[in-house]
């Protein structure tokens, strides 16, 4: 097996992350906006807890009062929940994109 040897004149991977260009000059202000907006953000938490909750409760709230008992109906109401849910984000998810393209385009036609 042969190895690689280390010229020193060769810069290693630690002295090449090294760059001063990347760092904002003191006039400039650098960028600390998140990349996701915070309503996306509290979104996803809404969906996330209702993809745990709902799915959960739907069968134990099944479980003896509808299905008196029988596990595999409940369960099954349970999974038709989570896809229930996941169908949901999706629908607000493609809704968000095209509420994105048309402010793009307005803002597209306001500009000229």
């Amino acid at each position: 097996m042969t190895s690689r040897r280390i010229i020193s004149t060769e810069k290693n991977l630690l002295e090449k992350d090294d760059r001063n260009d990347a760092t904002p000059s003191a006039s400039e202000k650098s960028n600390i906006t998140p990349a996701v907006p915070a309503a996306v953000i509290y979104k996803l938490l809404g969906f996330t807890l209702a993809m745990i909750a709902g799915p959960i409760g739907t069968y134990f709230l099944t479980l003896n009062t509808i299905f008196r008992g029988n596990s595999t109906w409940a369960g099954a109401t349970a999974a038709i929940m989570a896809n229930v849910v996941l169908i949901a984000y999706v629908i607000v998810a493609m809704k968000e994109d095209e509420s994105d393209k048309l402010a793009a385009e307005e803002k597209a036609r306001k500009g000229q």
